[in-house]
């Protein structure tokens, strides 16, 4: 049987004040389904993650945004965590890196406060998601279908609200991420 985790390469796109369990889980499960895993930050150097209530540790950045573009990959992962988010959604140039995976229709998978990001690209419009409840409102304002649940899967655009969903988001993102290509 073919491997066809094989071959993928994936972003995994990040600043300082990323939610920890949510950046090394679905790395490690990236990992275990044997694809490549590329950290993407604003500049290169090293990000730190926020462990529950205090800064936790430091990651090794891979490329700086500057250095990538959406074709570079199969699919793209963002963590969620608060500030981090906050800090991705007003760089222009991570909206357009963003917005290349769903102009390309290629996998997304946020978790928590991660979809934040995804507002910035006005591609939400009728697309089913979840999220931390606290960016519900802010979803819903940019045109997207918010339900309450573990995860959510919408024509390859992976979406779970909270570390608790880590188990069922993990899986779902290396499923879509190995069907590859969503078309609508």
């Amino acid at each position: 049987m073919e491997n066809k985790g094989a071959n993928k390469k994936v972003a995994v796109l990040a600043t300082n004040g990323f939610e920890q369990s949510e950046f090394e889980k679905p790395v490690e499960a990236l990992k275990k389904a044997n694809m490549t895993v590329e950290v993407i930050s604003l500049k290169t150097g090293k990000i730190k993650g926020w462990k529950e209530k205090n800064w936790g540790d430091e990651f090794q950045v891979d490329k700086a945004i500057d250095e990538v573009s959406a074709d570079d990959y199969d699919a793209l992962v963002l963590p969620g965590g608060v500030m981090n988010p906050d800090a991705l959604r007003t760089d222009t140039r991570v909206i357009e890196f963003v917005k290349g995976f769903f102009e390309q229709d290629k996998p997304i998978a946020a978790i928590c406060h991660g979809p934040w990001t995804l507002i910035e690209t006005g591609k939400l419009k009728g697309r089913k998601l979840t999220s931390f409840h606290s960016i519900r409102t802010d979803l819903k304002n940019a045109g997207a279908e918010w339900s309450d649940e573990e995860v959510v899967v919408d024509n390859g655009l992976v979406t779970s609200r909270s570390p608790e969903d880590l188990p069922a988001f993990c899986k779902k993102m290396v499923e879509e991420i190995r069907e590859g290509v969503h078309s609508h």
